[in-house]
């Protein structure tokens, strides 16, 4: 695995975003994400992932308990912070109850930590040192998105997965400029995870998820604007020419 990681980097990352969407697709779809199977299934994909890291390794090389930087400049992650309560918004609902809502809240608890080590950790650092800054981002983002088109194949309506399409692109930017720009993946895993719990227990009305939609959009494209125009990139996140030159090169 170091070897294809180290010579393949994009492909290492396919193969673990293959490897995601087969275990939890099937499961999703048959079980629910209340169920003991979900949370083994993606408990059994996050193991993956953290052997691997940790045997390559790769942990410290992709900040994924890096102390954020640039913390001011970043506005402290206000934008960010407050865009992960959106799910309760319009208040909260109990889908789930007993060890089914515990079974929900855990499994996408390692929702959150196994895309951000996939789609930023893997694809993004790859992507970032194969194409440069500009197409990193986009094409994570981007990808992160419109993966989300697999919830069909779970059982997701048409017209409700576009819109989820739509608003994980949003989120995808955010994430990504986040990590770009602190070099903490560690941030981003903890957001992420926190999105994803709160809508474990999100009411879901339609005018709050509207809001919750146009919000993301609005108000994470512009802290993703600002933050490729305003914030430094941290040392770890550098590409060659970038640290030879001591400037924002391509940056997005």
């Amino acid at each position: 695995m170091k070897k294809l990681y180290e010579k393949k980097p994009v492909f290492f990352a396919v193969l673990f975003i293959i490897l995601y969407c087969a275990v939890t697709i099937p499961i999703r779809g048959e079980y629910g994400d209340g169920s003991i199977q979900s949370l083994l299934g993606l408990a059994a994909v996050a193991a993956a992932i953290a052997v691997v890291s940790s045997l390559i390794p790769l942990w410290k090389k992709l900040g994924a308990a890096a102390k954020p930087q640039n913390v001011r400049l970043c506005l402290w992650f206000l934008p960010m912070i407050l865009l992960a309560t959106g799910n309760v918004w319009d208040g909260f609902s109990r889908r789930y109850s007993g060890a089914d809502l515990w079974y929900a809240i855990g499994s996408m608890a390692l929702v959150g930590f196994v895309e951000e080590m996939i789609f930023r950790g893997f694809l993004f650092r790859a992507l970032l040192k194969k194409d440069g800054p500009r197409a990193a981002v986009i094409v994570s983002a981007v990808t992160f998105g419109v993966g989300h088109i697999v919830n069909l194949l779970a059982g997701m309506a048409t017209a409700e997965n576009l819109m989820m399409i739509v608003f994980a692109v949003a989120w995808g930017f955010v994430f990504t400029m986040v990590y770009y720009k602190s070099g903490s993946l560690l941030l981003c895993i903890l957001v992420h995870a926190a999105v994803d719990v709160l809508s474990v227990v999100a009411a879901e009305t339609a005018w709050g998820t509207w809001l919750y939609i146009g919000a993301t959009v609005v108000v994470g494209g512009a802290y993703s604007l600002y933050l490729s125009k305003r914030v430094e990139t941290p040392e770890i996140n550098r590409t060659d020419a970038q640290a030879k030159s001591g400037a924002e090169l391509q940056d997005p």
